[in-house]
């Protein structure tokens, strides 16, 4: 009797614990011993190409793949089959729907689920693809935690971890130079990192999306900090949030989302402006936040998500996409994961402890 065969991949933006998901996944499905694991290389486009690009997860392939960074199968954000790119024989490029053909191709090659890691770009992708007949489960990723299905996704304590080092390291140059610095962190439209990196790191500004906030108030708590000329002040600014309302960053060709940053520039510039007296300097962490080893935590829940997938899988419970909600791995609708993004609440108990230890969210 042949095995049934699963089709993984990684989409979106690398993560610490992608890897940890992948080799959860075929180490359950070996302790089955009914299905074959393959991974398509870089998202969908490994199996839309021509040939094909698709690897065999054998247990030697994800042996020790846990403690790594990034994705053994590559990723893109440049690979989505509702809008992808054709180029033409002049040299230019059109976006057309290619999603059915996709799931034909997928189909045909024999595969009998998918599992996409991923976003919630990713996961969008994952509903339509599931809409059109493709039997496809979701396994949510982002450093972001921009995902409100799920109580946190992996790769977002990496991050955090990785912010709050860099940021302790901030506050004693600051310190030592009585300077204003400003670390701006990653989370897109949603302030997790940022608000939880003051929290840790003990920031006395925490700007992020959810909370417009106002360049006089900011200007006001700096100059509170210093007395004769010395003082220094911490302030996290996530990237997506909006200096006068607008915010920072470019839309490139192809991308499915805009690129954000600049926005520690912008702030600096602003309070310079402003006639803010101190020296500002800033520090962008970028891709940093989503590079090398995984924290303990993230390994432990990216192997029980990929556990949890291969497991809906098996049962044929598709359409869904794997939680973490109160303490327990669950699984929830695709339609319903994507539903809502996670933005941070003004009524969430961050927000009441960042404010009681005196983190300014520079609103008022």
């Amino acid at each position: 009797m042949s095995k049934k065969k699963l089709l993984v991949l990684t989409g979106g933006g690398d993560c610490p614990g992608l890897n940890a998901v992948i080799r959860g996944i075929q180490k359950a499905a070996t302790q089955d011993g009914e299905w074959e694991v393959y991974g398509s290389i870089e998202a969908f486009n490994g199996i839309m190409r021509t040939p094909t690009e698709i690897i065999k997860l054998t247990p030697s392939k994800v042996g020790g793949i846990h403690v790594k960074g990034g994705t053994i199968l590559k990723t893109t954000n440049k690979g989505n089959p509702l809008s992808f790119p054709v180029e033409h024989k002049d040299g230019s490029i059109t976006y057309r729907d290619i999603s059915a053909d996709l799931v034909k191709k997928i189909q045909k090659a024999g595969f009998d689920a998918v599992i996409n890691i991923g976003g919630d770009g990713s996961q969008a992708i994952s509903k339509a693809l599931y809409d059109k007949g493709l039997n496809i489960i979701g396994v949510p990723k982002t450093i972001d935690n921009d995902l409100s299905a799920t109580d946190i996704t992996f790769g977002f304590s990496t991050a955090v971890q990785i912010a709050t080092d860099a940021f302790d390291k901030l506050v004693t140059t600051a310190s030592s130079h009585n300077r204003v610095m400003i670390l701006e962190v990653m989370g897109r439209d949603a302030g997790w990192i940022a608000l939880h990196t003051a929290i840790a790191g003990g920031a006395e500004l925490c700007l992020i999306p959810e909370i417009p906030f106002n360049l006089d108030t900011v200007i006001k708590v700096i100059n509170k900090r210093y007395k004769k000329g010395r003082g220094f002040v911490n302030i996290v600014i996530a990237e997506g949030a909006k200096l006068d309302g607008k915010t920072i960053g470019k839309m490139a060709e192809g991308d499915m989302n805009i690129k954000l940053g600049g926005v520690g520039n912008a702030l600096r510039k602003a309070l310079e402006d402003h006639g803010c007296e101190p020296d500002v300097r800033v520090a962008v962490l970028g891709h940093i936040q989503r590079g090398g080893t995984p924290v303990a935590f993230d390994r432990i829940l990216a192997t029980a998500f990929g556990v949890r997938a291969f497991e809906l899988a098996k049962k044929g419970r598709f359409g869904r996409m794997v939680t973490y909600t109160n303490n327990d791995i669950k699984d929830t609708t695709l339609a319903k994961a994507i539903k809502d993004y996670n933005y941070v609440k003004k009524s969430n108990f961050l927000i009441k402890t960042a404010k009681q230890v005196g983190i300014s969210f520079g609103n008022r």
